[in-house]
């Protein structure tokens, strides 16, 4: 077994590729058979190498490893000599039109309530049209000649599926300029290097039918190759989960905190019957089933997406998250603001409410109260009893209790009204920034 994923370095990875990827891994893991990472870069407009990077980073970021790789734009030779295959079979053919006459033709056959497919006319050129078109400077771009049948796949997650070639223009597999074409370049590149199962978005069962043609005419066996197509993701309200969303790259959400761990367990349940759980790949080898995915849409929650988050860091060791905690983070202040945490990019400030300085915020009418609770503070050094003893002493000395007991506490030593508990907080503050916290509060 032998799987690729092969993204286009043409911008960020997008959860819904992330997706493809993980299935192509999780599949070829659970299976022992070889990963592929083939990068589509034969448009050389809108490749980058520095996009290039960012793919291999993100999905390493991922958990996701590969046992082979290359990029296209090395196999020109490859698919030069694939197509001077194709022309000697006669199922490569040149044409001339333009895009302007295209759409001219096009345009009649609707008007003529006829489906708007080429019409060939291209095949009936002579050979001394032909030569004619070259003399005057004109250069041919390259139709793949689709056989008159409907082909046929078992499909891994849609079921039996049928393209009617026929209702299909011709694809073009070479432009002008010479430069190859997805559709083309995917099949020699499949063939050459053995793949063996191809996994990807429902938006390619169109191409899955031309493809097969392509991997006939060019010698393959369809009979050991196999499909399956995802569902395309939507998002919340069930619309379309748009790549031109930043939020949702791998490199956005990185940023943002979340961790590889959630967004392998969201995107490796979407589409199942599955509850997420938090895991790297690795972790989730066990309990994926690609049959249990269903034909339908699937939809990508980004709160969903927090909630596992959430989930995931309430239970991360602090080993785990220390190299991106704040530099002299240690395991107490892990431990008592974890459960807390949305993502881990907001452990920082709650380090600065620790071991920083912050200005707690006006609270007209609690300067008395706060002047009492100063001066009922305990003797260090504090532990977490030091919290219960001290608000029960202010409880019996104010009568105050519950909201209007704790809140002023909360909001003059940490600035916010809710948070981690106290009593882990409060020692890691100190008595000294507790004092000067308290004083500042108590003079506004």
């Amino acid at each position: 077994m032998k799987l690729r994923f092969a993204p286009s370095p043409t911008g960020f990875l997008h959860v819904g590729n992330a997706r493809v990827a993980l299935v192509n891994w999780l599949l070829a893991r659970q299976m022992g058979g070889t990963v592929l990472l083939r990068l589509d870069d034969t448009d050389t407009e809108r490749s980058k190498a520095e996009y290039a990077e960012a793919l291999e980073e993100d999905l390493r970021w991922l958990g996701l490893d590969w046992d082979e790789q290359f990029r296209q734009s090395d196999r020109m030779a490859l698919y030069q000599a694939a197509a001077e295959r194709l022309k000697q079979a006669g199922r490569l053919y040149p044409c001339f039109e333009s895009e302007e006459e295209l759409r001219y033709k096009r345009e009649q056959q609707l008007r003529q309530k006829r489906p708007p497919i080429y019409d060939r006319g291209a095949l009936r050129m002579t050979p001394e049209q032909y030569e004619r078109a070259l003399a005057n400077g004109k250069t041919p771009y390259w139709r793949f000649l689709l056989e008159m049948r409907e082909v046929a796949w078992q499909d891994g997650v849609l079921g039996r599926r049928y393209v009617k070639l026929p209702s299909l223009s011709d694809p073009v597999l070479i432009r002008a300029d010479g430069t190859p074409l997805y559709t083309f370049t995917s099949v020699v590149d499949d063939l050459e290097s053995g793949v063996t199962h191809v996994v990807r978005g429902e938006d390619h069962v169109t191409n899955t039918g031309v493809q097969i043609d392509l991997w006939q005419a060019l010698g393959g066996n369809p009979q050991r190759l196999s499909f399956a197509h995802l569902p395309l993701l939507t998002d919340s309200d069930g619309g379309p989960l748009s790549k031109r969303l930043g939020s949702l790259s791998l490199r956005q959400l990185r940023r943002d905190g979340v961790e590889p761990a959630a967004l392998a367990g969201t995107l490796a349940a979407l589409g199942t019957a599955q509850d997420p759980v938090p895991g790297m790949p690795r972790e989730l080898l066990p309990g994926f089933r690609l049959t249990a995915i269903s034909k339908s849409a699937a939809r990508f929650d980004v709160q969903q997406l927090l909630a596992l988050n959430r989930r995931h860091l309430h239970n991360a060791a602090f080993e785990d998250v220390r190299a991106h905690l704040p530099e002299g983070a240690d395991e107490a202040f892990w431990h008592a603001i974890r459960g807390n945490l949305d993502l881990l990019s907001e452990a920082r400030a709650w380090f600065e409410v620790a071991r920083g300085s912050i200005v707690p915020p006006p609270q007209p009418g609690e300067e008395d109260y706060l002047r009492a609770a100063l001066a009922a503070l305990p003797p260090g050094p504090w532990d977490e009893a030091t919290w219960g003893a001290w608000t029960s002493g202010l409880k019996e000395s104010t009568g105050r209790k519950g909201k209007a007991l704790f809140l002023p506490l909360r909001l003059a030593l940490t600035g916010e009204e809710h948070g981690p508990e106290m009593k882990a907080l409060l020692p890691l503050i100190g008595p000294e920034r507790a004092t000067q916290r308290l004083r500042v509060a108590a003079a506004t």
